[in-house]
């Protein structure tokens, strides 16, 4: 009889352990699902998960589109996400009046201890020239991030008045950046020192008695990227 009922608290030990094993890997997979994998940062329908920051201009959702309107007077103004991400891949497409410009902040902050809520951070530029996908330093008074060497020898990639695919994947100090499938920079971040952030789209201040002018952003998506599908 002794041995019949160790035989069954072993039985019953062995499948307490299994179910134990069974619920903790479910638990890490369900924490670890959505890294690796394309979330989009933009439903197509309202700006749930954004927030607006800075400036006076104005965001709707148009046609699946996110719209930023010049507002005269305005400081440059952010929709930034409400969630921050570190080492990513990050694609959109983008639309821009030729007059205006624009760009995508990444990695960015906005608290009261610098510059009174100032959004600052690198900012992958979005402007019809040759300066289009460079690296520039919002708020941070260091100017252009990327070379300003490479800028000047840099071809027009973006194309005016229609849609434009960017692409950037942000690694460690190391940000790249490419325009309709071509590279654009390759930038060893060593000056921000900014590894984590919100992602913010920027509508930049006009002139007085300009504008308006508008900005289009759509098919916004990420994949937060760890040691094993960084080099992917």
């Amino acid at each position: 009889m002794p041995m019949v009922n160790t035989m069954a608290m072993n039985k019953i030990k062995l499948c307490l352990f299994i179910i134990i094993a069974v619920a903790v890997l479910s638990i890490t997979s369900s924490a670890d699902e959505n890294v690796g994998q394309w979330q989009f940062l933009f439903n197509g329908k309202n700006l749930d998960g954004w927030v607006q920051r800075n400036g006076t201009a104005t965001y709707r959702v148009e046609d699946g589109a996110i719209v930023g309107r010049t507002g005269e007077g305005s400081a440059n103004a952010f929709l930034c996400t409400e969630r921050e991400f570190g080492d990513f891949e990050l694609e959109f497409e983008v639309i821009v009046d030729h007059r205006l410009n624009s760009g995508v902040q990444i990695r960015s902050r906005s608290v009261a201890d610098f510059k009174n809520f100032r959004v600052h951070g690198p900012q992958v530029e979005i402007a019809s020239d040759h300066t289009a996908g460079f690296i520039y330093g919002e708020a941070l008074d260091t100017g252009w991030l990327s070379t300003e060497s490479s800028i000047e020898e840099a071809a027009t990639i973006f194309v005016h008045d229609a849609w434009n695919h960017y692409r950037v994947i942000a690694s460690g100090n190391n940000i790249k950046t490419w325009i309709n499938g071509s590279p654009v920079d390759k930038l060893a971040d060593n000056v921000s020192n900014m590894r984590t952030g919100f992602i913010g789209l920027q509508v930049h201040h006009i002139k007085q008695g300009t504008g308006p002018y508008e900005v289009r952003w759509r098919n916004l998506k990420i994949r937060e990227l760890t040691s094993n599908n960084a080099n992917q």
